[in-house]
């Protein structure tokens, strides 16, 4: 495939590779996986954990289950009194779903349902009468990973008005009772994990472990009057992992030289489990980054405590992830001053109790980064009585002391089985994090 930049994008162009990017990543493993491969494909270099990180220069990517870390070193040879700085985009590669539940199959009245458990905060009600995929890992008896992408083949349907008249009035799911989907019917029981395994040529029996969510099988579009929006589903946040992506693999056939200024060192951290919180192996409260940044040093002969701490020092990290636009049937939600719009810029989210690491200095260079890639930005607070949610961006300023920006691009319909956005925001986003990671 051609790997192009967001600079050589129409905002057309653009779209129709987020949605092919999205349809491919169905799952946190799909997304680091095609990831990787799309950055491969851009000459970068997929690394094994356990080999040693190299100092030549060139694109790197290490995949950690859900989650995948990207990087590229410029050539030639550092000063002896030069530190390299990292210009890091950090995104997340879930999104709120239902995940299959241990022993999953049940059968009710000739119906055969999958037990699923809540993952995130999906907003439940937008999930029924939705034609349903699984995706996900199985693990085989082997020790092997097989991903899963199933066709449409589950729906949790909605009961029918005439048998709850007020409905209207008020939906209320029971997360135990109410949201597991149908997937077939007979008498003859039929077993979710069987029809799963064989998607990839193994038995039931042979497969040993899995981690298996549900997802709308709807293709991502655009519509409007004027085509100015566009839907899907995780847009919260591929949308972020693939602004990373198209950037990041235009700086692998530079490779300028380190040069007499401060070289920049520019990489994408996706990290999984943002939605739950990020307290796992592979997400932003982990060690991943924090692990990856010390062996690139170690690499480059950058080894004592001060050298690391003047390098962290000087880099940024550009936490990205969506925000909410204001929604016209729901103003008042929003604060009275700062109403962002679609199709006006990229947010900069701004919150005093540190719910978002922007601050003063950040929001300087942010303008600046928007200025270089001549796109717009709006700033994003909450109304003080509407409590805002947060991001991996606090949690890895708090690890690393990297300084931080939360940035993203503004949804209506977050956390819904299909988010919507403005039309020209997500190639917005892919601008100005290639300004991001292209030096001061």
């Amino acid at each position: 495939m051609s790997v192009t930049s967001p600079t050589e994008h129409s905002t057309d162009s653009y779209l129709d590779d987020l949605s092919d990017f999205i349809t491919a990543s169905p799952s946190s493993y799909h997304a680091a996986e095609e990831t990787a491969r799309r950055l491969e494909a851009a000459g970068y270099r997929r690394l094994n954990e356990s080999e040693p990180f190299p100092s030549e220069a060139g694109g790197y990517v290490v995949v950690r289950d859900g989650a995948v870390v990207a990087w590229s070193l410029p050539g030639g040879e550092l000063g002896t009194q030069q530190l390299p700085a990292f210009r890091i985009l950090g995104a997340h590669t879930d999104s709120p779903t239902f995940k299959l539940k241990p022993n999953p199959s049940t059968s009710t009245d000739g119906w055969n349902q999958a037990g699923v458990e809540v993952y995130g905060g999906p907003l439940a009600n937008s999930w029924l009468d939705r034609d349903l995929c699984f995706a996900g890992r199985l693990i085989s008896d082997d020790g092997e990973t097989h991903l899963v992408h199933t066709d449409p083949m589950a729906r949790i349907p909605q009961l029918a008005i005439h048998l709850d008249r007020e409905v209207n009035n008020g939906l209320t799911l029971d997360r135990q009772r109410h949201l597991h989907p149908i997937f077939s019917a007979g008498e003859q029981a039929s077993d979710v994990m069987t029809v799963l395994a064989r998607h990839v040529g193994l038995t039931a029996e042979e497969v040993t472990g899995a981690d298996i969510v549900l997802i709308d099988s709807q293709r991502p579009a655009r519509f409007g009057a004027r085509d100015e929006f566009f839907a899907s589903g995780r847009l919260d946040n591929l949308a972020s992992v693939h602004a990373g992506v198209t950037a990041l693999s235009g700086f692998n056939a530079q490779l300028p030289d380190y040069g007499d200024d401060a070289p920049v060192i520019p990489m994408l951290a996706a990290f999984d489990h943002e939605e739950v919180g990020s307290a796992s192996r592979t997400g932003a409260g982990g060690p991943l980054l924090e692990e990856i940044l010390g062996r690139i040093l170690e690499a480059l002969g950058i080894t004592t405590v001060s050298e690391r701490s003047r390098v962290l020092g000087d880099s940024w990290l550009l936490s990205a992830d969506c925000g909410h636009l204001v929604h016209p049937n729901y103003s008042e939600r929003h604060d009275l001053a700062n109403h962002p719009r679609a199709n006006a810029g990229v947010l900069l989210k701004i919150n005093a109790n540190q719910r978002y690491a922007t601050d003063g200095v950040g929001a300087a260079a942010f303008s600046r980064w928007c200025a270089a890639a001549e796109v717009p930005f709006q700033e994003f607070v909450s109304n003080n009585t509407v409590p805002c949610g947060s991001t991996i961006g606090p949690i890895s300023a708090t690890r690393l002391g990297i300084r931080t920006v939360d940035v993203g691009i503004g949804l209506l319909s977050m956390h819904s089985a299909r988010e919507m956005c403005g039309a020209e925001d997500p190639r917005s986003l892919g601008l100005v994090t290639t300004a991001f990671f292209s030096g001061p």
